[in-house]
């Protein structure tokens, strides 16, 4: 059953929030007059030196003519803090970066990135996750040639089955965990890992044959191929308070690691059909912990605080990928979260 989205009126609420997150602009502690753009710089990081709440700053931004896109800042712009009609606002002071008595061309690519990009390449690329439907219907790698039981780059592998499409481009990926909704026991996808892309040769009744390409690493029995073919990976985030929904909460960690900080990479359970969009911001919460009253013995649980913030950064049919931004606090696997 879909999460129940509390505030219908979107529309409204566009308008609306705008006027509200206006009035919440804070200054952080000891925000600097001006700010010289560093290579490894984010959008981020530079709204936090200058902003207590980093994610507002297409608030500060997309009003300001000097910097009509946010998203075209580049190492050596100075950015400076100024105040108009009561409110802080960012700017670019004009001029171009000179190192020698030539102007300096800073190829387009080089303009400074939403998020550390890094953090969350490899799963911006090799990651995916899908129904279960997709994952019965996969054909399956039944082995390479001269009875191999792994393959690498260069190597042809038979698979049986039926291709999902027929396009000849096709990726082989691992099945690695379900995904399920601890509070209504639902099945979120399953995450899979890509390991090649796949060239398709051929076939003979269910048994295919491709060869492998680009692989990451060896391809093993039982893989699946399925087509390479999805939505445009989004790189460029514009953040904003995700919709207001029930019972979200981080359900893995993307790194193995056990306890969740700054960068690393999680999993919720909320996606597409919830309105989660790439730049979905959300604090997240610790779980309080439960006690027991000393004086009446009954059980009660301590309100959640506030441990940290992430931002979506691909999104799935019912489960996002997810950056944690700042954390004040461990972060663990069911902190709750809620609109920042």
């Amino acid at each position: 059953m879909f999460k129940r989205i509390k505030q219908i009126a979107a529309v409204a609420l566009g308008i609306t929030s705008m006027l509200v997150q206006a009035d919440t602009i804070k200054l952080a502690q000891d925000a600097p007059s001006e700010y010289t753009v560093v290579k490894g710089d984010t959008l981020w990081d530079i709204s936090a030196r200058f902003l207590k709440s980093p994610w507002l700053w297409p608030k500060v931004w997309e009003v300001n003519s000097q910097i009509y896109n946010p998203h075209l800042i580049y190492p050596g712009d100075v950015i400076y803090l100024y105040w108009e009609d009561g409110e802080p606002r960012l700017g670019r002071k004009p001029g171009t970066v000179v190192l020698t008595p030539e102007v300096k061309v800073v190829p387009r690519e080089e303009a400074i990135a939403s998020i550390p990009l890094r953090d969350v390449q490899a799963f911006l690329n090799d990651s995916r996750v899908v129904d279960n439907q997709m994952l019965a219907d996969a054909p399956y790698v039944l082995g390479g040639k001269n009875q191999r039981i792994l393959a690498a780059n260069d190597d042809r592998v038979y698979v049986r089955g039926e291709l999902l499409d027929d396009s000849r481009q096709q990726s082989l990926y691992r099945p690695l965990t379900e995904y399920v909704d601890q509070n209504t026991g639902e099945s979120l996808g399953y995450e899979l890992h890509r390991v090649a892309d796949a060239l398709v040769r051929g076939s003979e009744g269910d048994t295919i044959s491709v060869d492998i390409r680009n692989s990451t690493e060896e391809v093993r029995l039982k893989d699946i191929l399925i087509p390479t073919g999805e939505a445009p990976l989004v790189t460029r985030f514009m953040p904003r308070p995700g919709p207001e929904l029930d019972n979200v909460e981080v359900i893995a960690v993307l790194n193995g690691v056990a306890n969740i900080g700054q960068f690393n990479s999680v999993t919720i359970n909320a996606g597409e059909r919830e309105g989660i969009e790439p730049g979905s911001v959300y604090a997240i919460y610790n779980r309080g912990e439960e006690i027991r009253d000393p004086k009446t013995g009954e059980k009660l649980q301590l309100p959640a605080e506030r441990a940290g913030e992430l931002m979506v950064y691909k999104t799935f049919d019912k489960v996002s990928y997810a950056l944690v931004m700042r954390s004040t606090e461990v972060i663990q696997v069911g902190d709750p979260l809620r609109q920042p």
